[in-house]
């Protein structure tokens, strides 16, 4: 282990383990994480055993829980032949997937998930697991998306929305030190189909880019000030799709960082419009913040 965990303000990774693919990808990308926090990673896995199923027999709730066992310790032996010293815990749950990891990253860990599980449904873009662990985030969550053994691009991106970003930002500065990459803090902001046309430039339509200058200066400011070793790009770009053009810009990037929010109107926890995009369609791992404070109910 590296020792940085203090330094990062980091606590330890959690990552769920199911046999699939998608898992095995997310568990790979969890212990690098790990090993470069300098924490401990943790392996879970949930049998959901303690459900009302009146179709499964003792005998098949203990060859479940035999399987989980038995697909921990292959996957631990695993990542320690890849991470010597990197400190792997296993926890087997009886409960759903999404409440045993939750439980395991308490208040201060990262939970990593695949972008899809075993489920039989092959049109869901992202799994269901994934889908319910995001949607009621309450620690930094990171969907593992892109190849399985990814081409680093030197950079990790931040999506700025507005200054309460801010706390989004500073995670990805702190995911940026741990890489030893820059920092790329990406605005980006819609524009109507009249932009281009005379009546805009008569309007002043470049005005209408003041205010997003001042929320991305704002915030690349304060990161600037809080990590000053730290190289962080500043990139306003106005088009007429945001999550698109986040999911272009993920194309360049090790990791993409944003902060959670949730869609007004609904009962439960629900994911915005682009959060969700991106759980979906970004080229790269997504790293949720959720998000504290005033606009937590924005629909992006």
């Amino acid at each position: 282990m590296n020792g940085t965990t203090a330094r990062s303000g980091l606590g330890r990774v959690v990552v769920g383990v199911d046999g699939s693919p998608s898992a095995h990808t997310a568990v790979t990308w969890a212990a690098t994480e790990a090993d470069l926090r300098g924490s401990t990673l943790c392996l879970v896995h949930a049998t959901d055993t303690d459900a009302p199923v009146p179709f499964l027999s003792e005998a098949e709730i203990v060859r479940s829980r035999q399987a989980g066992r038995e697909l921990l310790d292959r996957t631990a032996g695993t990542i320690k032949a890849r991470h010597p010293e990197l400190v792997v815990v296993q926890e087997l749950a009886d409960g759903p997937a999404p409440g045993s990891l939750r439980r395991a990253a308490a208040l201060t860990g990262t939970i990593v998930v695949g972008h899809r599980g075993l489920g039989g449904f092959s049109s869901l873009l992202l799994g269901s697991v994934g889908l319910e662990v995001a949607a009621a985030a309450t620690t930094p969550v990171v969907v593992v998306r892109g190849a399985a053994e990814p081409v680093e691009t030197g950079a990790v991106l931040a999506a700025v929305r507005d200054e309460a970003d801010v706390g989004c930002a500073r995670a990805a500065a702190r995911e940026a030190l741990l890489r030893k990459v820059p920092l790329r803090l990406l605005h980006v902001w819609n524009v109507g189909p009249a932009i281009g046309s005379r009546a805009a430039s008569r309007n002043g339509g470049d005005g209408n880019a003041r205010p997003h200058v001042r929320v991305l200066s704002s915030v690349s400011d304060r990161i600037r000030e809080e990590f000053p070793n730290l190289t962080v790009q500043a990139e306003g770009q106005k088009g007429r799709s945001v999550p698109g053009a986040l999911v272009d810009a993920s194309h360049r990037a090790d990791l993409l960082v944003i902060g959670g929010r949730r869609s007004p109107g609904y009962l439960g926890p629900t994911l915005g419009r682009i959060t969700l995009t991106l759980l979906q369609h970004a080229h790269c791992p997504v790293e949720l913040i959720p998000r504290q404070g005033p606009g937590h109910g924005s629909t992006t």
